[in-house]
């Protein structure tokens, strides 16, 4: 097969535009990755969902002219990802009225988990695309424009589901709650 005069194929990328991506790759999977694992919580999974959507985006890479743009289009590509999945009948949780007594969170519990871990597993039970909101919203920064645009839907669902995402997320952690409030 013939790939033309400088035997580059249609679909591959020059070098100077493979040094562009892997110097973004770079900057941005650590980012890319800890995002993945606030909207799916598991970090293997979360690894899958940051690979795939750098796949992704390196096989759009001359295509996406706007270089502004990326860190969204990586961001809406990850979103998409993690909440097609959890659509998929083997991926479906089951919701119970009470958590079992070993994965309770009590407060001596608490006082031994950063808030961080606390958060994640409250984060873990919200529903996910309630959960992408509130990652994207209050972990990423975003605000409601740019929360909409990720996720290609109304400024007014990003507002609904933040509301009912909150109030799930306080709904699992309840007393914990105030132990993350800051003191004073």
């Amino acid at each position: 097969m013939h790939d033309g005069p400088a035997g580059r194929g249609k679909g591959r990328v020059d070098d100077a535009s493979e040094r562009e991506f892997a110097e973004y790759f770079r900057a941005r999977r650590d980012a890319v990755r800890r995002t993945a694992f606030l909207l799916c919580g598991d970090w293997h999974r979360a690894d899958d969902h940051a690979q795939s959507a750098f796949v992704k985006l390196h096989r759009h890479w001359r295509r996406i002219r706007d270089r502004d743009a990326l860190d969204a289009w990586v961001r809406r590509t990850l979103v998409r990802s993690i909440v097609d999945e959890s659509r998929r009948p083997w991926r479906r949780e089951r919701a119970t009225a009470e958590l079992p007594p070993d994965t309770a969170v009590t407060p001596s519990a608490s006082e031994a988990v950063t808030t961080r871990h606390v958060l994640v597993d409250g984060l873990r039970a919200v529903p996910p695309r309630q959960r992408a909101v509130l990652v994207l919203r209050y972990l990423d920064g975003l605000d409601v424009a740019g929360t909409a645009a990720a996720l290609n839907c109304s400024e007014g669902t990003v507002k609904s589901q933040t509301a009912h995402g909150l109030s799930a997320l306080r709904a699992v952690l309840g007393d914990v709650l105030d132990d993350l409030r800051p003191a004073g």
